[in-house]
């Protein structure tokens, strides 16, 4: 049984130890995203003026009034001190046409006190520019800038599976690494002064073993970010009930005209608090973002600069009718049945943050480790490719030795 779980082990981790490379050093850069896209670039987030601020609506109205081709599709509800006002925009829709106006930006700063855009970017486009660099490399950890051909989103499958493959081997590694109780010790130790193949293999096997329980989870999760729906829920859903996630089965209603779209907008932020208190939500409306072709906008709940979800399982949103106002979905962390909740922490889990500051931490040294035992894999495949090669060949002028020797006997 063993061999065939070296064998396994040996393949699986070579077929996605480049992809895992990848991933756990921009994962690693990640978990501090926003910290390190605001210290490149302070001018996208400190506000260029510091006295008295706009209402979010009338900032948002005064960005679409002078930019007649984009609508605003994200806002925040509250301008946070001393910062930009960060919105994402989309393109409308030409009426001649009935196809997007091209825009070269999907995200932009603006001045709170002013309105005037401060800066503006393409979020996730693939560049290594100062401005890009950040979003980049987050985009490029979930999907590697792989396309979508035949209605297949291979950056999606291509994830998952590899998720599924190393969660996998995770547990095949688990096996290895303790092959009787007697050499558990060997396993948890790091050969520091012998250095070498012989650290090489600890950082290996002793460093997954330390950190095996974060792999696992990392793993998992990295399988609920990529195929959540197809799988993930599926499987979960047999052992608990699961309430529909409000974020991809929100019944489509009709799409609203672009006239619609905005006086909805103001009619659900007015509304906003109140239905978030009728919802039992301490915590005050934080962002809006409108989905006008499937009729519903979204507002999601949390102070000024916590619309990352810093600690716990995140924020709650409510999604609204376009038409009527009312409240058509809504997720609330830490409400439901086992499997929600089990759902809803996929994703402060693999970002660490349901552990706040701490586990962003955890996280960031687990994705360097994840790239550090990717590395001491292939290398120690290397190595023993090599010794396997040199025996089969000292193997070989034996073997003929004594097929000569035999021969010799047999006609004598």
């Amino acid at each position: 049984m063993r061999p065939l779980l070296v064998r396994l082990h040996r393949w699986f981790g070579l077929g996605i130890a480049a992809f895992l490379f990848l991933a756990g050093l921009t994962g690693a850069v990640i978990a501090w995203d926003h910290e390190l896209d605001a210290a490149l670039n302070p001018t996208f987030y400190k506000a260029a003026t510091s006295h008295s601020t706009l209402a979010p609506l009338e900032l948002v109205k005064r960005f679409e009034a002078a930019n007649p081709h984009a609508l605003v599709s994200f806002m925040p509800l509250a301008v946070e001190p001393g910062q930009t006002f960060i919105v994402r925009a989309a393109p409308r829709l030409d009426p001649r046409t009935q196809q997007p106006y091209p825009l070269d930006y999907n995200q932009v700063a603006l001045d709170p006190a002013t309105g005037d855009v401060q800066s503006r970017r393409m979020w996730g486009a693939p560049s290594l520019a100062r401005l890009n660099l950040i979003p980049f490399l987050y985009q490029f950890h979930y999907t590697l800038f792989l396309p979508t051909k035949m209605g297949i989103d291979f950056s999606v499958w291509t994830m998952g599976v590899v998720g599924m493959v190393w969660l996998l081997d995770g547990f095949i590694a688990i096996v290895l690494a303790f092959p009787n109780f007697r050499s558990w010790r060997k396993s948890l130790a790091f050969r520091v002064k012998r250095g070498g193949y012989a650290l090489t293999f600890d950082l290996h096997r002793s460093g997954g073993v330390w950190l095996w329980v974060l792999l696992t989870v990392v793993a998992l999760t990295s399988v609920s970010m990529n195929l959540g729906s197809q799988i993930v829920r599926p499987v979960v859903s047999v052992f608990s009930t699961l309430a529909p996630d409000p974020f991809r089965s929100v019944a489509p209603g009709p799409a609203l005209t672009p006239d619609e779209a905005l006086q909805a907008r103001e009619r659900i932020i007015a509304e906003a608090a109140e239905a978030g208190r009728r919802a039992g939500i301490a915590a005050p409306p934080g962002g809006l973002f409108a989905v006008p072709s499937l009729g519903y906008l979204a507002v999601g709940y949390y102070e000024p600069g916590k619309d990352h979800g810093d600690a716990g399982l995140g924020n709650p949103w409510l999604f609204m009718s376009g038409r009527t106002g009312q409240v058509i979905a809504k997720q609330i962390p830490g409400e439901g049945t086992a499997g929600d909740i089990f759902i809803q922490a996929q994703f402060p889990l693999h970002s660490g943050r349901i552990a706040g500051l701490a586990g962003r931490i955890a996280i960031s040294f687990t994705g360097v480790m994840i790239a550090v035992l990717s590395v001491t894999g292939v290398l120690i495949w290397l190595k023993k490719a090599r010794a396997r090669r040199k025996s089969a060949k000292t193997a070989k002028p034996s073997k003929q030795a004594s097929t000569a020797r035999t021969r010799e006997r047999l006609t004598s």
